[in-house]
Formats: structure tokens, sequence, C-alpha cells
């Protein structure tokens, strides 16, 4: 088995990212590599590669759903009631050098107080990978590719959100018109948005 750079770190998975990563090998199949990392005072992060057929690779975060996103305006945060989420970005021809971005994202509610939801632009300022024409991410509707992990209650369901690679020119659109209105133009043209070089859609007509 082929596996992505690996970087120790510390914890182990609880019972919810186990039942995370049975959920996403029954809809994904069996990963063919996996990669953890760890930033500073956070849990690690775990990015999983899935070969699918015609060429594509789902890339999966492993632990950001280990707790609740909190309300970065709540002056306490709630250990178990709150949204769970996972990142999914599928790729054609596998990109290697997503595990980082993807690990940071996903590390970015426990960093930074960040609730990650459907809409949303998930921005890193730099290519997504040397010469990338992408530096960022749409986060799109759940249920798609992964349905919903239900929790014993009061906890919230891991829900697996889509990330749509975004140019700068995309996100600058996005940013005035909205994430519906950026979908629509990407369904009118046809776009291929698991295409690593794909340029960016006409946005003027």
């Amino acid at each position: 088995m082929s596996s992505l750079p690996h970087a120790s770190g510390p914890g182990q998975p609880d019972a919810v990212l186990a039942a995370v990563e049975a959920r996403l090998i029954s809809t994904f199949g069996e990963p063919d590599g996996r990669a953890s990392v760890t930033f500073l005072g956070t849990e690690r992060i775990e990015v999983l590669r899935f070969p699918q057929a015609d060429g594509l690779f789902r890339y999966a975060t492993l632990g950001m759903s280990a707790a609740p996103m909190a309300d970065p305006t709540a002056i306490v945060a709630d250990p178990v009631s709150g949204p769970r989420a996972e990142l999914v970005v599928t790729m054609r021809g596998g990109r290697d050098e997503l595990l980082r971005p993807l690990a940071t994202l996903a590390a970015s509610p426990q960093v930074e107080g960040l609730v990650v939801a459907p809409g949303a632009s998930l921005d890193l300022g730099d290519p997504l990978w040397p010469g990338a024409p992408f530096t960022g991410f749409l986060v799109a509707e759940p249920g798609g590719l992964v349905e919903d992990l239900e929790l014993p209650e009061p906890a919230d369901p891991v829900r697996f959100l889509p990330l749509l690679p975004m140019t700068p020119n995309e996100a600058a659109y996005k940013r005035v018109h909205g994430a519906a209105d950026l979908q629509e133009r990407w369904l009118r043209h046809g776009t291929d948005l698991r295409d690593p070089a794909r340029k960016s859609v006409p946005l003027a007509d």
C-alpha cells in the first residue's frame, strides 16, 4: 500500500472518529494512503486518500469532527452540541500536495474558532500546490458524496462537506455575487471542478 508523507502526532481516534472513518470506507472503499499533521495547540488531523474509478481521487479529513465547532462569540464552548464536519476534495489524477492545505483547514475550528459551513469561502492565500490555479475552496452542501453520520443525542451529526477549488477570480466573484451565483455559472459552462488544471470559468457573460 502506498502512503502519503507522514508526520506523527499525539492523540488516538475516539469513537466518533472511528465511526467517521468507517463511514468514509463504506462510501469510498479502502484508502490507499493517509497522513497526519499536528499543529501547535491542536489535536492530530489526518487526511485519507481514496482512489476511485476513472482516475479520480477523494481526499477526506479525519479529526475535525472529534469536537463540535464552537460559535466564536460564545463565552464557553459546548463540548457536545454544535456542528461537526469533515472535509472532502475530489481531484482527477490525485494531488498529494493537498495534504497540508486540507489539514490546515480542518484544524481551523480549533485554531481560529471558525465554523465551517456550506457557502463559505476558505482561502489559503497561496496556490494549493506549486503552479496550481487555485488558492482556496468554496464549501458546498453536504449529503451528495457521503451521507451524514448520526451521533447519539445531544450531539449533532457529522456532515461531510465537499470543497470545490476556486481560482482567485472566482473567489472575488463569489464575494460579490454569492456562492449560488458562482455555482450556477460553473454548471452553465459545464465546468469540471475535479480538473486540477482547469481555467477560471467565464465571469463576464
